[in-house]
């Protein structure tokens, strides 16, 4: 061990500790070499974080494309079960409220899968026998506690995981209607999923594992001025919709949120199409039917994209249960053929 070096008058000598430090055989080490060491270790970080990162978004898609599978093993039981797949959304007459459109039902088919996803409590908590909406376009009473659960298996581990709405729980998943033909129609759809639909395998012509059934989407987010469209969409007050309208429309949507309700079954919340590739740099559209006969009035119409935080693409669950990553270049003519049941492609 060295002893302590003494100056003339016997006194230990300072040694700046960072200036000059003992090696282990002795010799200090300068400033410049330790600056250089530090740098060498800034390196060695920089270039370990975007490997963390890689292993932890890889774990979150996995964990994505699982309760997309999860999805699609609760769709296959509602089939065997019922003979069919559930209606993408719901229209029908309210019980005492003869005047009051039907469209306000709404109920998605997130919300009828529940009783086959371990999400029976979930479930017995919602009156699916009365309107999502009332005639007042509030929530019914009996199901405002119901619709403003949280369902982890409804939410991507790659956003940001919390409700977007006071009074509802939000979704990333969303079930395809197809192909976005008819100007964004929900009603008579291309795809496995419309309004009041009961879409059976036999008639999946194009095959199961051709046919979309659900994909993600980013929730909703309002960053000031900005508009962005992997999480904000346009709205127009009109249907159905027109490249021109939806163009032209300087209007966004940023208070109902995307993905903001799991229980509603429009285009905005637990509804998509592949009018659009994923993640497109187009905008959605949105628009309404306002008028019309009762049945139809207030009818939500939509062009939607899958959009996620994966690099590169999103989730697509086929309807045979499996579930691949879809490029966002895909070609858009395969893309739309693959949301159709029916197109013989």
């Amino acid at each position: 061990m060295n002893a302590p070096r003494l100056n003339r008058t016997g006194e230990h000598s300072s040694i700046c500790a960072i200036c000059v430090i003992r090696g282990s055989h002795g010799r200090g080490f300068s400033l410049v070499e330790l600056l250089v060491v530090i740098a060498i270790i800034g390196a060695l970080v920089s270039l370990l974080l975007p490997a963390v990162q890689g292993a932890r978004e890889t774990a979150r898609r996995s964990s994505c494309t699982n309760n997309l599978r999860q999805l699609g093993i609760a769709t296959a039981n509602h089939v065997a079960t019922l003979g069919h797949f559930p209606s993408g959304s719901e229209a029908k007459a309210h019980p005492g409220a003869p005047i009051a459109p039907w469209t306000l039902y709404r109920w998605s088919a997130l919300a009828k899968l529940t009783p086959y996803m371990e999400q029976s409590a979930t479930h017995d908590m919602l009156r699916l026998d009365l309107p999502l909406y009332g005639s007042n376009l509030q929530v019914t009473p009996e199901n405002a506690d119901a619709v403003r659960l949280v369902v982890g298996d409804f939410l991507c581990p790659s956003d940001f995981g919390r409700a977007v709405s006071d009074d509802f729980g939000p979704t990333n998943y969303a079930a395809c209607a197809g192909s976005g033909a008819g100007g964004g129609s929900p009603r008579n759809t291309d795809g496995i999923f419309a309004v009041n639909s009961a879409t059976r395998s036999a008639e999946i012509t194009d095959g199961l594992s051709k046919t979309a059934l659900f994909s993600e989407s980013l929730l909703g987010e309002v960053r000031g001025s900005d508009h962005d469209p992997q999480t904000q969409y346009k709205f127009v007050f009109t249907a159905p919709l027109t490249e021109t309208l939806c163009s032209n429309t300087i209007q966004w949507n940023v208070s109902e949120l995307r993905g903001f309700a799991w229980v509603n079954g429009e285009y905005r919340c637990a509804l998509y199409n592949h009018r659009l590739t994923p993640n497109a740099t187009t905008p959605d559209c949105m628009g309404v039917a306002i008028s019309g006969a009762v049945s139809v009035r207030y009818t939500p119409y939509g062009w939607r994209a899958p959009r996620s935080s994966h690099p590169g693409g999103a989730n697509l669950l086929t309807a045979d249960g499996a579930v691949q990553f879809v490029s966002d270049d895909v070609e858009l003519a395969t893309w739309r053929a693959l949301a159709t049941m029916q197109g013989g492609e």
